[in-house]
């Protein structure tokens, strides 16, 4: 990662790992639903470095703040439930736009340390590596995993429920899974995607939104997205619809 604009960021997401040290378990900061102690160090962190940046900054857990040419929407701690109960699947998950246009994201797991990163028209990379999805076309074949939980075995072939959306995306990406979906209820906001779904796209993987919305935004407000490693993975979760 040549470019100072996800050094940056993987140097924020450091940061963030850094901070939580001694955060996990404490529970919930009683500030916001379901809103934890660690939460709270990783955003302070996050507002601190990006804002001193001159980056404006979309948080899930403080909203907007800062102001400039680039907004980066962040998920300071992707799968806080996780990390504070010791299960080792989290993340930071950062999406860039300048004006409505995504152009860079980076997801860091801060269990592995493994960091996966794009830039638009780059190509997505794992640490150094180039990844790409797998090229499984058949449901009968696939390893799926859903944020929520499905209301019906639907044929695949294995199921995972991780708990942390970006990280998830990033797996289809890199081919470990073969698709990631919404299941009933569930719903993600940008902050949970954005930044997978950039890397996602440059490594060659293909999504879509249950209801038709558009996926890059900054607003508030949740999306029923869904990912494949291929086109015919896809036509099938989409006609499979929300389980």
């Amino acid at each position: 990662m040549s470019d100072s604009l996800l050094e940056r960021l993987a140097d924020c997401a450091t940061e963030i790992s850094r901070a939580i040290v001694g955060q996990e378990g404490r529970g919930y900061s009683g500030e916001r639903d379901t809103q934890y102690f660690l939460d709270l160090a990783a955003d302070r962190v996050a507002l601190d470095m990006l804002i001193g940046w001159g980056y404006r900054v979309v948080s899930e857990e403080s909203g907007v703040s800062g102001s400039g040419d680039l907004t980066v929407v962040v998920d300071p701690i992707d799968g806080s439930t996780n990390c504070d109960h010791g299960v080792p699947f989290f993340a930071t998950s950062f999406g860039v736009l300048r004006d409505s246009e995504l152009i860079a994201g980076l997801v860091m797991n801060h269990a592995t340390g493994d960091v996966y990163a794009a830039e638009r028209g780059a190509g997505a990379y794992r640490g150094e590596s180039r990844i790409t999805p797998s090229s499984t076309t058949r449901y009968d074949s696939a390893i799926v995993a859903f944020s929520g939980l499905p209301s019906r075995h639907a044929g695949w072939a294995q199921y995972r429920a991780l708990g942390a959306a970006s990280l998830e995306i990033c797996l289809v990406a890199d081919g470990s899974l073969d698709a990631y979906s919404v299941a009933r209820y569930s719903t993600l906001h940008p902050w949970d995607y954005l930044g997978g779904l950039l890397i996602a796209r440059e490594a060659g993987a293909h999504f879509g939104e249950f209801r038709g919305e558009e996926l890059v935004i900054e607003e508030r407000v949740g999306r029923r997205p869904y990912f494949s490693s291929t086109p015919e993975l896809l036509r099938h979760v989409a006609g499979l619809g929300i389980l």
